[in-house]
């Protein structure tokens, strides 16, 4: 007796994943559903591979302004201190129409 192929790959994906349940702040979770509708992907396959890379480039590490500049430099752009809040692209929207863009 011969098995389906599609059912043994169907049984094979669902032992591969894990689901679980985390308490995602509101501003990561919509940064990231905004994320992955722009990218085609899943929220959590964005939240994933942002953290593969993040914790493979090790997160730690912060730039760091060289002396007599105002900010530590980027590829020629500016690196801005964190301000403890995840910007959007409603966030920027609002700033634009604020200051009249």
């Amino acid at each position: 007796m011969s098995r389906n192929p599609l059912a043994i790959r169907i049984r094979c994906d669902i032992i591969m994943r894990m689901r679980t349940t985390l308490d995602i702040d509101d501003d990561v979770l919509f940064a990231a559903k905004e994320l992955a509708a722009k990218e085609r992907k899943t929220a959590g396959k964005i939240l994933s591979d942002f953290f593969r890379h993040a914790h493979q480039a090790g997160a730690s590490v912060t730039a760091r302004a060289k002396p007599g500049q105002p900010y530590a430099m980027k590829n020629g752009i500016p690196v801005l201190p964190s301000r403890g809040e995840l910007v959007t692209t409603e966030h920027i929207q609002h700033l634009m129409d604020h200051e009249g863009i």
